[in-house]
């Protein structure tokens, strides 16, 4: 081996050993950004969701609805039964009763959509009607909007709820039509039904 190859292998030595110390480094980096990119364990929910726990139990509303368009106006009742679905991140809904338009019953969950910042509502009905609403949260009152059409109309809706106390809430929903002024069409009242308390012991 002449002086100068002799060199040159040195040399190749010393780059393949940079290049294996700097590919060992990029790896350890690597590995570190995928461990603190790892989710810790599965998500849970935020203090946004554990508001909606308000809503948990048996609650049973009586109340009026007035005419709007073709919606006739007269006595509402119903009951409605929520419940944490598993996760806890939603919080799920039955419920049936009874109007104006006859017997209906739904299904319904409500979240919260941290990305807008937003409470979520989504409803399903025996009637056929898909239900989407969007609100906030101040205090103890609700305010919930939507966006749906009837017939050719297009309708605003706003519900304003308020927490009376654990026990009570009041329900207002009011309707716009084709961005018109909006007109009270149904105003109710809401008790949870609480548990039977233990009979004493003789």
């Amino acid at each position: 081996m002449t002086p100068t190859s002799g060199c040159e292998a040195i040399q190749t030595e010393v780059i393949v050993k940079r290049v294996t110390v700097l590919l060992a480094v990029c790896l350890m980096f690597f590995v570190i950004s995928i461990q603190a990119q790892a989710p810790q364990g599965p998500p849970k929910p935020g203090p946004e969701v554990k508001r909606l726990a308000y809503n948990i139990g048996t609650w049973n509303m009586t109340g009026e609805a007035k005419p709007f368009g073709p919606m006739p106006g007269g006595k509402v009742t119903g009951t409605e039964k929520c419940e944490w679905y598993s996760g806890g991140f939603f919080v799920m809904c039955h419920s049936e009763g009874t109007g104006p338009m006859g017997p209906g019953k739904g299904v319904s969950f409500m979240g919260y959509d941290p990305n807008e910042k937003v409470y979520t509502y989504h409803e399903f009905t025996s009637t056929g009607e898909a239900i989407d609403s969007k609100g906030t949260v101040n205090g103890d009152t609700w305010n919930w909007t939507a966006e749906s059409k009837m017939g050719d109309a297009k309708m605003s809706v706003r519900v304003t709820i308020k927490e009376v106390s654990k026990t009570e809430y009041t329900f207002k929903l009011e309707m716009s039509q084709n961005g018109g002024e909006f007109s009270v069409v149904q105003e109710s009242t809401a008790h949870k039904v609480t548990a039977a308390a233990p009979a004493k012991k003789p």
